[in-house]
């Protein structure tokens, strides 16, 4: 089975992209996992701080490593959105594949400093494991939450001048040493509840491909158009991250069930409604990002 570093290696070449999905409970993982293995895919599972402390960090790690080998199929785990060291230590231990330190909000210079003590703990890490974790390292801040937004949050970038400039990239990625990066090109966490999400800025896409020279990652994919993901995977984009769809589909799911049986209260009869639901909007997603 080819690892991550593999994976998306190959996605790079053959101008695709990898889904990043986000889960908080086995439902979601269930989903996720099943519309992977339908057209045999590869997938990340994403959790962040907040989901790891609800499911347990070591936790998710068995669970994901327990249906990679059993089921042989390449999924894999990644750390989405950790603030600490610490947090990147307990991830990395867990078994952890990828590990997302997130400073973007900081300056470019705290940025670096910080993402540079993560990198040096990693290496030494696999160098002594002999294992490979990823770290992929964000440039530009693009909000906090996947959820339902009614206007634009505070802070997010989505002015041209605001998004992350590729000489920066550049910097960025040749001080620190990240496997990949999440630039600020005009995406945002969470959906809005009444109106188009931002257009990517395509061509900033390719400047920052072309200037850093490593994957780039697409967060808050959430809301974003088909057309819009392959115009932003031929630009350069080789993961994507998708988490407020599928919440709002975890909820579509559980609405239709007790819909239907309002007095049920055994949840392994309620939550596969969740799940297919959730199944489908990956089985969407990983046929846009792969061109299927």
């Amino acid at each position: 089975m080819m690892s991550l570093r593999e994976v998306i290696k190959d996605a790079e070449s053959r101008h695709v992209a990898i889904g990043h999905f986000n889960v908080s409970d086995l439902a979601a993982l269930k989903g996720i996992f099943l519309a992977a293995r339908e057209i045999n895919i590869p997938i990340i599972i994403g959790v962040s701080e907040g989901e790891r402390e609800f499911i347990g960090t070591r936790q998710v790690a068995d669970l994901v490593k327990s249906l990679r080998n059993e089921f042989d199929f390449p999924i894999f785990l990644n750390a989405d959105h950790t603030h600490s060291l610490d947090k990147i230590k307990e991830a990395v231990k867990a078994g952890f594949n990828a590990v997302l330190f997130d400073a973007g909000q900081k300056s470019l210079e705290e940025n670096i400093q910080l993402t540079k003590e993560v990198i040096n703990f990693v290496k030494s890490y696999n160098a002594s494991q002999k294992t490979d974790v990823l770290v992929e390292g964000e440039l530009g801040y693009i909000g906090g939450g996947s959820v339902i937004l009614e206007r634009i949050p505070e802070g997010v970038t989505i002015k041209k001048e605001d998004l992350t400039q590729p000489e920066e990239a550049k910097r960025f990625v040749l001080e620190t040493g990240i496997d990949f990066l999440a630039p600020a090109v005009g995406n945002l966490h969470g959906m809005f509840a009444d109106a188009p999400d931002p257009n990517l800025d395509i061509e900033r896409i390719r400047e920052i491909k072309e200037a850093a020279g490593v994957p780039l990652v697409l967060h808050g994919g959430s809301g974003i158009s088909g057309d819009q993901f392959k115009l932003a995977i031929g630009a350069g984009i080789s993961v994507i991250h998708i988490n407020t769809e599928l919440r709002v589909a975890w909820k579509r799911g559980l609405d239709l069930a007790f819909l239907s049986h309002p007095n049920e209260i055994v949840p392994y009869k309620i939550l596969p409604e969740a799940v297919h639901e959730i199944e489908k909007v990956v089985l969407d997603k990983l046929r846009i990002f792969n061109n299927l």
